[in-house]
This record gives C-alpha cells, structure tokens and sequence, in this order.
C-alpha cells in the first residue's frame, strides 16, 4: 500500500469514529434531556420572604414530606445557641395534605443540651394571616416535630407562637398615641438602628410608678400582645382606669430586641448578646445598645426622683412561672412584696402556674439586675406558651390580651397598703 492509500484509509477510520462519536453524544444528551423532562416539580414551596419569617433550608423527602431545617441563633463568644422560633408560608395547592417536620432543636444552653420543643408542643396556622388557630404537634424521634395540616387555601402560616411583628408595633403605637393619657418616647436605637420606645400610660406625677419591658428574646410574642391588652384597658377611660390611674403611672418598653423580630431570630440581639442576661454590669453601648438605653432611661428616671416601684420583664417559655431571683442581702421585704403578686396574678387572672423554688436564683437577669444596681423591686414573668392550665388550653393571641386586660386591677392591688 502506497502513502496516498495508506492516508485515505486513515482518513476513512477517522470519520467513522467520529461520527460514531457526535452521535453517542446526541443520544446520550436526548436521553438526559428525557429524564429531567420526566422529573415532576414539586407542588409545594416554603416560603420566608417576609417580615418575622424564620431562617430555614428545607427539602421534601421521598415520602414527600417537608424538612425543615431551622438556623440556630448564637450567642457570641458562647457554645449558646438557640432555636425555638419557627415562622414561614407553605404555598400549594388548596386540598393538598401537607406535613411539615421541623429540626435543629438541639439547643445548648451553658454548656447543657435543652430542647424548645415537648411533646406538648402546640403550632399556630393562619390562612388570612390574621386568624389564628392553634393545634398540638407531633414531637418525633430525633427531637424533632412534626406539623399536619389540609391546605384550605393557596397558603397557609405556620408559626410556634402566635406571631407580633414590628409593623404590629408600629400600628398600635400609631392607634394610641393620639390618647392624651399617652406619651411615646425614643431612647435610642438596636443594633441596626431601629428606634427603641418607651410608651408611658397616665400622669407622671402618679404616687407608684411600674416598669414593663417585653420581647427582649425575639420569639417570646406573648410580652407584646400582654402589654397591648394592659393599654387597651387602661385606656378605656372608665371609672375603674380613672381609679387604677391615679394609683399608678405605667412605662413600657415594648420590643427591646426589634432586630431580633425583624430576623426571624430565637433569642439573642444582632450581635449574639442576651438582652436578659448581664444585667449584674454596664451594658456596653456597641455590642448591647438595647441595654445600654434603657440603663441610660433609667439613671434619668431615677435622678428625676421617679424610680419605678415595680418592674417586670415579661417573656415567653414552658413553664409560665414568676421568677423571683434571690439575690445576696436582707430581702425580707421583696420577698413578700413577690408573695403578695403571686397571689394578686392568681385572684384577679387565669395565672395559676406560681413562682420559683425559695433558693432560686438567676444571676444577670434584669429582675435581679434592677433589685441590685437600681434598687428596684422586679421579677422576670414567664408566660406558658405550651399551656394554659389556667384556661386548659395552649395559649392565643386573645389570651394574652385578656391576661394584659386584668393587670391593671393586679398593680392596683399591689399597692394597696396592708
């Protein structure tokens, strides 16, 4: 064979594998194309594109379930992380049987596993976003819960407690800021600088004074819909606020931790600080800002000669207690000051949970911070938001604002001389 055949021969073998080549590579691309053309979409999708929406990643299993994987919240410089608050949208078609498992309740707080979740763990949905009905969840192996519902709309709002968002806020400042019973005031500003209110309800030169900070942990919601409650009957104008008035001057705080709302987060301020804890020191005005002012409001209140006579933290857990910190020192007198709210909160209130164990104590809380720093008598008040065993049932928004609305007759009470 001579060197032209041999070439066109080699030419030949050339173009028969190449051609073999492109059309193993159409087939195997038509074949590709087949399969992802078989993938059925799924009819269902999570969505956390809104205000107070909880930071998750999700999947959906074989068995088409949801898995929703929460993003714990952490404290800074701290083994600390948190999870209790879940809040998102589950968008599908209406009659489609959803299920919802939620993860990532392993907690650590100081340096000890707790869980946010039992296995009377209730979940709240709304299809309006603005009525809310409450059902027990399903507490699975692996610490995990597990959430059922029948699409009966296009969407639906699954959260663990009923939510209170900042534009709620800023509608009831709105609403009741107009009473001339009523003064708001900025006293600084979060983290990311959202303004920090101070509502007072009355007349300032009332003989008692109260305090009420809420919300300092960004998922307990209960502080804020009490407090809305606690207004809404002071502001009635009846004989009975008249009366309850001229006792008492009233001074809120609303939402310590806004950041924290706005986020989705469980617990901790924009810079990983615990806006209950450290109030045994200064607060340091880069990293907790939200202390730092009410720290500032409160020297200027107390030069005034205007120091609060009561002071409660309001917050949200599974216990529903009055944390009454025992701190170092000759607290006779506080002590039974506690003992007379306790049984004020249970005569005139669905409250029946009691209070801690003599011996409690919780250094840093702003209970024992203010009794300590401040000279102000105060407790930390937990409200159950698992169960009300007082109205036997896990607790609502309307709940709350009915407990806020029997407070006033509470405070009035308490200061009654014995």
């Amino acid at each position: 064979m001579n060197s032209n055949a041999f070439l066109r021969t080699l030419l030949a073998l050339f173009i028969s594998i190449h051609c073999g080549y492109s059309k193993a590579i159409k087939c195997s691309a038509a074949e590709q194309n087949l399969k992802t053309d078989s993938l059925v979409a799924p009819k269902v999708f999570i969505n956390t594109g809104f205000e107070n929406a909880s930071p998750m990643n999700w999947e959906i299993d074989s068995a088409g379930r949801i898995i929703a994987s929460l993003v714990y919240d952490h404290e800074r410089f701290s083994q600390n992380r948190a999870n209790g608050h879940w809040h998102f949208k589950v968008e599908a078609p209406a009659g489609t049987d959803i299920t919802v498992i939620l993860q990532n309740f392993d907690n650590i707080w100081n340096n000890t596993h707790a869980s946010q979740v039992s296995s009377r763990s209730p979940f709240v949905f709304s299809f309006d976003n603005k009525t809310w009905e409450s059902r027990p969840g399903e507490l699975l192996p692996g610490n995990r819960l597990q959430v059922k519902l029948k699409m009966a709309g296009p969407s639906v709002y699954i959260a663990g407690v009923e939510p209170y968002r900042i534009s709620d806020l800023d509608k009831f400042l709105a609403k009741i800021k107009t009473s001339k019973l009523v003064a708001v005031t900025q006293i600084g500003k979060t983290s990311e600088g959202r303004s920090l209110e101070i509502i007072r309800i009355g007349n300032e030169k009332a003989p008692k004074r109260i305090f009420l900070r809420a919300r300092a942990h960004a998922f307990e919601s209960g502080g804020n819909w009490t407090v809305e409650g606690l207004v809404q009957r002071l502001l009635q104008n009846d004989g009975q606020s008249k009366t309850w008035l001229k006792r008492y001057c009233v001074y809120i705080l609303p939402m310590a931790n806004k950041d924290g709302v706005a986020r989705g987060k469980t617990r901790f301020n924009s810079n990983g600080y615990d806006l209950n804890r450290k109030w045994d020191k200064e607060a340091d005005s880069l990293i907790a800002p939200e202390n730092f002012y009410l720290e500032k409001w409160m020297r200027k209140m107390i030069a005034e000669n205007r120091k609060p006579d009561l002071g409660l933290d309001l917050h949200n857990d599974a216990g529903g207690n009055l944390h009454i910190s025992r701190p170092d020192g000759d607290i006779r007198a506080y002590l039974a000051h506690m003992e007379k709210l306790e049984m004020l909160l249970r005569k005139h209130t669905w409250f029946t949970e009691g209070s801690t164990k003599p011996g409690f104590r919780n250094p840093g809380t702003l209970g024992e911070g203010f009794m300590e720093r401040f000279g102000i008598e105060a407790a930390v008040y937990e409200l159950n938001y698992e169960w009300a065993e007082g109205l036997k049932k896990a607790p609502l928004a309307a709940d709350w604002i009915s407990l806020g609305g029997m407070l006033p007759k509470v405070f009035y009470d308490y200061f009654e001389n014995p």
